[in-house]
C-alpha cells in the first residue's frame, strides 16, 4: 500500500496528492515536490495515510530547508517588478490585455503572468520583449472573470474572504435558478460576487431548496386552509410555513400555516429547454 499525502500551493486551495516518498511528514511541514511544472514549493496539509489501487504518483523530494525558503521570499520579491515591467511593454504595443499576476516557478526557470481580455490577444511579440529582459521562459495565461477573482482574492458581500480565493478547490457551476429556489431577490447588488458573477455560494445549499421549493406554493398563487382560501404572500422556505392573507365577512386578515395544512396545485417540472436555459451563471439585466 502506498503512503499518500496532501499538498497545497501557495495561492491554490485545491488539494495535490503525492506518495511521502519515505519521508516522515507532519501537517504544516513544507516540502519540494516534482511536478508538470517542474520543481515546486508546497505545504503538507494532511500527513501521510495507507492508500490501496491508487494511481501512480509522483513522491516528494525532500523537506523544505532553510535555502529553500529563501528562494521562494526571493521569487516573492521579484513579482512586484516584473508585473511594473510586463505592463509596461504591455502599454507599449497597445495590446488590449490587463495583466493580474506574475509567478516565478520555485528554480527560477519560467515566469507565468496571468492576463484578462475581451477576446484573443496576438501576444508572440510581448514575449519576445519579456524574455529579452528576463532571459528565462515566458507563459503568458488567459483568464476569465471568475479566475482572476481567484487570484487577487478579496472580501466578500458576505464579509468573508472570497471562497474561490480561500476554500474552494473547484469552481461550481451556479445557475440563475438557484437564486429562484431560494428566493432571493434577483436584483444583481445582492446576488454577484466580486467578479461580476452569481455568487459561488448559492450551490450550496441548492440541494436542499430545489427540494423544497416543489414543495411550497407560488407567491400570489391561491391555496386552501384550514380556515378559508386565500393568498400566499411570503414562503419561509427554512420553517416550511407559508404566509397567507384570507378576506372573510369582508375582512383581511394573515395567517402562518404549515405547507402540510394547505392545499393547492403543485409546480410542474420545466421542459428541458427551459431548465438549460436557467443554467447560466451571467446576472440578468433589470
Amino acid at each position: 500500500m502506498a503512503k499518500v499525502v496532501v499538498i497545497k500551493f501557495k495561492g491554490n486551495c485545491k488539494p495535490y496528492y503525492f506518495t511521502s516518498g519515505g519521508l516522515t511528514l507532519k501537517r504544516g511541514q513544507n516540502v519540494i515536490v516534482e511536478t508538470s511544472r517542474g520543481m515546486e514549493f508546497g505545504t503538507v496539509v494532511e500527513p501521510e495515510w495507507e492508500a490501496e489501487n491508487t494511481a501512480p504518483l509522483k513522491p516528494v523530494i525532500r523537506i523544505a530547508t532553510e535555502k529553500d525558503l529563501e528562494t521562494v521570499k526571493n521569487n516573492e520579491d521579484r513579482r512586484e517588478e516584473a508585473i511594473r515591467i510586463c505592463k509596461e511593454k504591455v502599454a507599449a504595443r497597445g495590446l488590449a490585455m490587463k495583466i493580474i499576476a506574475c509567478e516565478f516557478t520555485f528554480d527560477g526557470s519560467k515566469v507565468i503572468f496571468y492576463f484578462s481580455a475581451e477576446g484573443r490577444v496576438d501576444f508572440r511579440e510581448l514575449v519576445k520583449d519579456l524574455a529579452s529582459v528576463f532571459h528565462i521562459r515566458i507563459e503568458l495565461r488567459q483568464v476569465g472573470v471568475r479566475d482572476e477573482t481567484r487570484i487577487l482574492g478579496g472580501v466578500a458581500p458576505c464579509g468573508r474572504a472570497c471562497c474561490c480565493a480561500s476554500c474552494m478547490p473547484e469552481f461550481r457551476k451556479v445557475s440563475i435558478k438557484m437564486a429562484k429556489n431560494q428566493g432571493l431577490s434577483l436584483n444583481p447588488t445582492k446576488i454577484s460576487g466580486l467578479c461580476g458573477r452569481l455568487m459561488c455560494c448559492l450551490s450550496y445549499e441548492n440541494d436542499y431548496y430545489a427540494g423544497v421549493y416543489k414543495q411550497m406554493p407560488k407567491i400570489g398563487g391561491t391555496v386552501g386552509t384550514p380556515e378559508g382560501r386565500g393568498s400566499v404572500i411570503a414562503v419561509n422556505m427554512l420553517t416550511l410555513q407559508v404566509r397567507v392573507k384570507i378576506e372573510k365577512d369582508g375582512n383581511l386578515f394573515y395567517r402562518d400555516f404549515p405547507v402540510d395544512q394547505l392545499s393547492f396545485k403543485r409546480s410542474v417540472e420545466k421542459p428541458e429547454q427551459e431548465k438549460e436555459d436557467d443554467d447560466s451563471d451571467k446576472i440578468p439585466e433589470e
